[in-house]
């Protein structure tokens, strides 16, 4: 007779082979969940790989050319005006490219946003948490924008006493280095960010995610890089960018007065006193940027960098820079003109946000109960009287109409002043059409019905 065959007895699988399982099938779904979370961007923005490379390319060589090609002869300089193609060409030799690199304006940049940096892991805040994202976490944020503010000021203040406004010179003879140092700066960054992306468990823009990277590069492919509890793209959005504005104006406007032996222009005054109260206004309300597309939306990539490290304060100090080369005064008429122009945006926006936001963090608030609302599917509220009844971005009106109050303190020898409220223009037209896709692929029929309700974009009545 043939011997049964004799089984052999299957081993019980040990505790640390089950763990393994275990741990194999969370990574299989944590990471099938990643996925899902993070799905491949299908459109593009901006023109696409190639608006990304421009931008990349073309916004540090403009902001470079408002450094280099405005002067005390006149803005453009008289150089450019006499053989403008010279003058350019002249900009991209080694010899000239190698004289704008300022070891010194370097160190003095890197060290002015490690101080920030520095301000905003020590200074006190409330620690406020932001919207809810994909992944159901709310993301803790310290609010002390304005204390790193005012600390900047008094510790300047506080060294000053002793060497008068001398040293704040420093920004105006180092302006084109200072420049060159914060463009490096948001490369340097930009890369860091965009890198780091990389890594695995990491929450990324959904409009960041397209596999290219030159345009996932710009765009911005991470929503919120962080290094352990410092948030990257919260610390940029505010602080180099306004503190650094109101500095480097602070310092032209020091020029100005060492200059006029004493003096200040009531035009150089009107600019500062506008500016500084944009800014610190946004500080105070620091709060109130948690619910911007640069925070909820927008991924951290070169776009946000460079525009917040260079593009802001190099920029938006072009008035002020004006004033210094050509110092005017004009009526007492014209000058409380432009006040209530400025008053009359600030209203407009501050008032609309105030609202907005309000609306969103206390629904329940008497203010928040008067306002009527469309109730969408997808489950938000869509306001449709108050300010937001009138337009549907009413605050990008007044916000451009405060832009064109602190040129019109320039006169009108030069377009270049005018460059900040021409390129704003431009830039919320098109972030108003941004919003716009996006609330029409999130809202679909209850945006056109929203839209019924709310018929005009920005400005009542015309647009």
């Amino acid at each position: 007779m043939a011997k049964p065959v004799q089984r052999k007895k299957q081993a019980k699988p040990t505790a640390a082979a089950a763990a393994k399982k275990t741990s194999s099938t969370t990574e299989t779904t944590s990471s099938s969940q990643l996925t899902e979370l993070n799905p491949k961007t299908r459109h593009y923005e901006f023109g696409g790989p190639i608006g990304a490379l421009g931008m990349v390319v073309c916004l540090p060589v403009l902001v470079l050319f408002f450094a280099t090609c405005c002067d005390s002869t006149g803005y453009p300089s008289q150089a450019f005006r006499d053989d403008w193609k010279t003058t350019v060409l002249s900009k991209f030799t080694l010899d000239y490219l190698k004289s704008i690199w300022d070891p010194s304006a370097f160190m003095v940049y890197v060290g002015f946003v490690a101080l920030l940096a520095f301000f905003y892991l020590i200074l006190p805040g409330d620690n406020v948490p932001g919207t809810m994202l994909r992944d159901g976490n709310r993301i803790k944020y310290r609010m002390n924008g304005f204390a790193s503010f005012h600390t900047t000021i008094f510790a300047a203040l506080y060294f000053l006493k002793s060497t008068g406004l001398k040293p704040l010179e420093y920004a105006y003879d180092h302006y084109i280095g200072l420049a060159v140092a914060s463009i490096v700066f948001s490369y340097a960054i930009s890369l860091y960010v965009y890198l780091g992306s990389f890594q695995p468990g990491k929450l990324l823009a959904l409009g960041g995610n397209s596999g290219n990277p030159i345009y996932d590069f710009m765009i911005g492919r991470e929503l919120n890089p962080r290094i352990g509890s410092f948030d990257i793209k919260f610390f940029t959005e505010l602080r180099p960018g306004l503190i650094g504005w109101l500095v480097l104006n602070y310092c032209l406007a020091a020029k100005q007065w060492i200059d006029l032996g004493g003096h200040m222009t009531n035009t150089m005054f009107l600019v500062q006193f506008f500016q500084s109260w944009y800014v610190i206004d946004a500080l105070w309300n620091e709060e109130a940027v948690l619910t911007t597309m640069d925070i909820t939306t927008d991924g951290f990539g070169f776009m946000l960098a460079f525009g917040l490290y260079t593009w802001v304060p190099f920029t938006y100090t072009i008035q002020a820079r004006y004033l210094v080369d050509f110092p005017q005064s004009i009526s007492w008429v014209s000058f409380g003109a432009i006040i209530v122009l400025n008053l009359l945006g600030y209203l407009i926006f501050r008032s609309a946000n105030s609202q907005k936001n309000e609306f969103r963090s206390s629904p329940n608030s008497p203010a928040s109960k008067k306002l009527k609302y469309l109730q969408t599917k997808a489950g938000s509220k869509l306001i449709t009287s108050g300010w937001w009844g009138v337009s549907r971005h009413i605050n990008y009106l007044g916000d451009w109409l405060m832009s064109l109050s602190w040129s019109l303190p320039c006169g009108f020898a030069s377009p270049i002043p005018y460059f900040y409220p021409i390129y704003f223009a431009i830039l919320l037209l098109h972030r108003e059409r941004r919003d716009d896709h996006k609330c029409r692929v999130k809202y679909g029929e209850d945006w056109e019905k929203y839209c019924e309700i709310v018929k005009y974009r920005i400005i009542p009545g015309i647009y």
